[in-house]
């Protein structure tokens, strides 16, 4: 009986490998191609596709650690505590993200923080006449990154003679967080209205949410501070206030029966 399970611990192990090999494979081809095509590609289909990737790694592994507990313990108890470690698995590993994620997510942060000064920038560079491509560039060399560098790509590629419509929307595909910058932009591009209206507009509105989010995490810690003092507070009242009054009425009733 020892062999068995061993057999399926390592058979186990070994799917774990073959699987994690292939989505790491599959992840790494996709990178390569998006670099090939120059950025392209990354859209709404390519981070679906991540997403299924992903949710099927986690179902995976959670299948994968389930039945090995289920397969080394035997029985119902290792059906039961398969179950359990397969559900728990599966809810942790939706919780942690991988150092990749957690950078993109940080950059997105970045970017949305950068996000109102880079329109009002662009807003005076091209409220002053100034071409497209030079106003781009220019904001792009005095805003730093990660949002400077993408500016600078965009000017450069506007000096080139790239359609500008197609830049911003490859822009706010790549970054969600740059997606009301690059539809305000792109806009302009298409309808040919000055742009300097509605980037100062953006940029108030989304300052005005950053302040909107900035006191809502406010109120929310207030909250959570005040948790532990009710906490050590409610057992004190109820020791207090209210045993005292149950204990009471309990004697007095059982005294008349």
């Amino acid at each position: 009986m020892r062999g068995i399970e061993w057999a399926a611990f390592a058979l186990t192990a070994g799917v774990v490998a073959a699987g994690w090999a292939s989505v790491r494979g599959r992840v790494r081809r996709r990178r390569v191609l998006v670099r090939a095509r120059g950025g392209e590609g990354i859209g709404r289909r390519t981070r679906a596709a991540a997403l299924v990737v992903e949710r099927r790694r986690r179902l995976l592994v959670a299948g994968v650690a389930g039945i090995t507990a289920a397969v080394l313990l035997g029985g119902g108890r290792g059906l039961a505590v398969g179950v359990l470690l397969a559900v728990g698995v599966h809810r942790w590993s939706a919780r942690v993200r991988s150092p990749a994620d957690r950078r993109a997510a940080r950059e997105e942060e970045l970017l949305t923080r950068q996000l109102p000064l880079g329109a009002e920038l662009l807003a005076a560079c091209l409220g002053s006449a100034a071409l497209p491509s030079e106003a781009v560039s220019a904001v792009g060399r005095s805003v730093g990154a990660p949002l400077g560098p993408r500016l600078a790509a965009i000017g450069a590629e506007l000096a080139l003679g790239a359609p500008p419509e197609l830049c911003w929307h490859r822009l706010g595909e790549q970054h969600p967080s740059l997606a009301p910058l690059a539809r305000c932009l792109e806009r302009s591009s298409l309808g040919g209205v000055p742009a300097a209206g509605p980037l100062i507009g953006l940029a108030q509105g989304q300052r005005t949410a950053a302040a909107r989010a900035a006191h809502t995490r406010v109120r929310r810690a207030a909250v959570l501070a005040t948790a532990p003092l009710g906490l050590c507070f409610l057992p004190a009242f109820v020791l207090i206030g209210v045993v005292p009054v149950v204990v009471g009425l309990t004697s007095r009733f059982a005294q008349a029966m």
